[in-house]
This record gives C-alpha cells, structure tokens and sequence, in this order.
C-alpha cells in the first residue's frame, strides 16, 4: 500500500512541476502576464494553464479518500490482496487521467478513467470496512 500511495505522490509532484513549467514558459513566451496568477483571473489563458492547473488541483480531491483509506490499511495492518489492487488501480487511472487530461483531452476518455479511479477508491473503503469489524 505504502508503494502505490508513494507514486500517488510522485504524481502530484510530477503533475505540480509540469504546472509550474507551463506557467513560467507562458510569462516568458508573453502568453500571459505574470499579474494573471495573484487572483488567477484576467486575463486571456492559454488552454495549457487551464489544464495543468485543474489537472493539478484535481489532484487534491479525490486523492485526499486514497490517502485516508491507504493509511488507515497501514494502521490496521490490511493483508488484502484485493486491497492492494485497487490502490494500485487507483493509481494508474490517475496517471492515465491526467496523462488524457495534459495530452489529447477527450472528455470521454478522462472520464473513464477519472470513474475508474473513483470506483477503486470505493472499493478500497469496502475493503477497510469490511476489516474494521
């Protein structure tokens, strides 16, 4: 549980710095003034920092269940294989969704995996509750 939470992780920073980038290229390119970014309004934004930025603050919603069910499975010493399946399941429709999301971003397709990420986490509270008792 401990390694699919760690890559979790590695993928918000991945997702942070890769936001940061898109952001700081924009003002260098002049495709945005740098004043945009104090109240994120203003200006005309570039498709790029819309993304990055929704992408990255997406991270920190749904995310935030993953977590809290991963460490309560470490607290609680959780031996679930399927347990560990749906985090790590998780985790990779969290990387295809933000891969779709950054890449091409076909609606349908982000949504599919934004669903599946959701149903792993749903199931992964099961799992915990099923072990609560």
């Amino acid at each position: 549980m401990l390694y699919a939470m760690l890559a979790m992780v590695v993928l918000i920073y991945a997702v942070g710095i890769f936001t940061a980038y898109v952001r700081i290229s924009s003002i260098r390119q002049k495709k945005i003034k740098a004043r945009y970014f104090k109240l994120m309004q203003g200006d005309d934004v570039p498709e790029i920092i819309t993304k990055t930025t929704r992408q990255f603050n997406n991270l920190f919603e749904v995310p935030v269940l993953f977590f809290v069910a991963g460490v309560l499975y470490l607290i609680m010493k959780i031996e679930s294989t399927a347990g560990l399946g749906f985090a790590w399941a998780f985790v990779i429709a969290r990387v295809l969704q933000a891969y779709i999301h950054l890449g091409y971003n076909n609606p349908l397709h982000r949504m599919l995996a934004f669903n599946a990420g959701n149903i792993c986490v749903i199931a992964l509270w099961i799992v915990v509750a099923i072990n609560a008792g």
